[in-house]
């Protein structure tokens, strides 16, 4: 289960980070949830990057931290390559705790320093 957990979860940051949308298809689960977001499904997730990358077409995630307990992963990410207007600190940092079932992601909850 840890490796499986840690695989998806490095999944999706090295996805977002190619801006390879279609694979939110095989890390998300198709009930996908993000409490952040209030939306649901992997097409959400593929919706948000695109705005995210539209805005800020250099960021790239960079996992500083990934904690595992069973089915969940906490994160703690930095975010480079954000313009200085933008960031409150240098680098900005992301938590996010997911919760992985069947090998893909379930569940998403997460906090950023981004304003």
């Amino acid at each position: 289960m840890i490796d499986d957990a840690r695989a998806v979860g490095q999944r999706m940051y090295e996805a977002f980070n190619a801006h390879d949308f279609a694979a939110a298809e095989t890390i998300f689960a198709p009930d996908f949830v993000s409490h952040p977001l209030g939306t649901t499904g992997a097409e959400s997730v593929v919706r948000a990057w695109t705005r995210f990358h539209e805005r800020f077409p250099e960021v790239q995630v960079i996992v500083e931290d990934m904690l595992i307990d069973g089915d969940k992963v906490a994160v703690r990410t930095s975010l480079h390559g954000l313009p200085a207007d933008v960031v409150e600190q240098s680098p900005p940092t992301m938590l996010e705790i997911f919760r992985v079932r069947d090998g893909r992601i379930a569940e998403l909850w997460g906090l950023s320093a981004l304003r």
